[in-house]
């Protein structure tokens, strides 16, 4: 998994905010407790930042998965056509490796986490989301926080089967301020931290 490109002028970003509210531009940085809020209240110029990646040799059925999302996010897939690789397509396993590139902004990529870090995703598709997850935190660490499945950002799961992770999750931390949106965010975090194994 590579991060191919990444377009954080968070200036840029803060200085849209002000303009929404009637205020000047301004030089200053904004902190990292600002981008938090930011992106945690989803306003619209997060749609600023972006971030463009590739996943090389990925099977094209979780390909197909994450060609799914449409909105802010443009993907392009190695072509299985017979006349470009001199292969009989119809001959094709849905395992067969594609290369999948995607730019997306941070909305996107925010509706996108809900959905395939999901357990109700299966976990070869949920694989690849962790790692992208993971990858951010080194490079842009709140949008990386800010990933999380539907159940944590809802505060409850809207599948119509319920996977058990969302209870679990409610059960292990019942003395914590599960109503604070951050608060689950945190809690989760430090889950996925100690969950995942990027090897």
């Amino acid at each position: 998994m590579k991060i191919i490109n990444l377009e954080n002028n968070w200036n840029r970003i803060k200085n849209a905010c002000r303009t929404t509210v009637n205020k000047n531009h301004t030089d200053k940085e904004p902190t990292e407790s600002f981008k938090m809020k930011l992106l945690i209240s989803e306003h619209s110029p997060i749609r600023l930042l972006k971030i463009s990646w590739l996943w090389e040799n990925i099977k094209s059925w979780i390909a197909t998965h994450y060609s799914r999302h449409h909105v802010g996010i443009e993907k392009f897939i190695s072509t299985q056509r017979s006349d470009r690789t001199g292969i009989n397509r119809d001959e094709l396993p849905q395992g067969s490796l594609v290369n999948f590139e995607a730019e997306a902004n941070a909305q996107s990529l925010i509706d996108m986490a809900r959905r395939r870090l999901c357990f109700q995703s299966s976990k070869e598709t949920r694989k690849y989301m962790e790692e992208l997850k993971w990858e951010l935190w080194e490079e842009e660490p709140e949008l990386a926080d800010v990933l999380v499945p539907n159940c944590i950002y809802r505060c409850g799961c809207p599948e119509f089967q319920d996977c058990g992770f969302f209870k679990k999750f409610i059960n292990k931390y019942k003395d914590e301020n599960l109503s604070d949106i951050k608060t689950r965010y945190e809690l989760y975090n430090d889950e996925f931290d100690f969950r995942y194994d990027p090897n």
